[in-house]
């Protein structure tokens, strides 16, 4: 069975789990672009939720496989297949959190907090035209 957080160290955890999904490029990415359907934000808030109650509420032990797993079919079901080893990093973060926060120390969260998500755009860029400095009448 897991030990039970103090409330704050729950609400500190709650927001260390939506700040580490929120700047998880593939799963921005993939919500962005709708790959698992209109549906795809909402679908990611309750990943937020069914992790927080997993290593929260869970009468089992929590392992990282456990969490790796969860965030592996979740992205499966976002039609999303993750080769880079963010899945790996997203599951040892979110333990790190919670033992953490275990200890009564948030340290780790109030990082997050402080530094800015990084900006990443997935419009296009408009291109300079190939045809720039041949004149019109190259295009007749």
């Amino acid at each position: 069975m897991n030990p039970a957080l103090t409330a704050e160290a729950a609400v500190q955890l709650q927001e260390g789990i939506t700040l580490t999904l929120s700047r998880w490029a593939a799963l921005r990415m993939a919500i962005e672009n709708e790959w698992g359907g209109r549906d795809s934000l909402q679908k990611s808030q309750q990943l937020g939720d069914l992790l927080f109650h997993r290593l929260t509420q869970s009468k089992e032990q929590v392992y990282i496989d456990d969490i790796e797993d969860m965030l592996d079919e979740f992205m499966l079901s976002l039609n999303t297949e993750i080769g880079d080893g963010s899945i790996e990093e997203i599951a040892e973060n979110l333990m790190v959190m919670r033992e953490e926060c275990l200890e009564g120390n948030f340290d780790s969260i109030k990082r997050l907090k402080e530094t800015n998500v990084p900006s990443v755009s997935y419009s296009r860029q408009p291109q300079p035209s190939p045809f720039i400095g041949f004149g019109e009448d190259w295009l007749d």
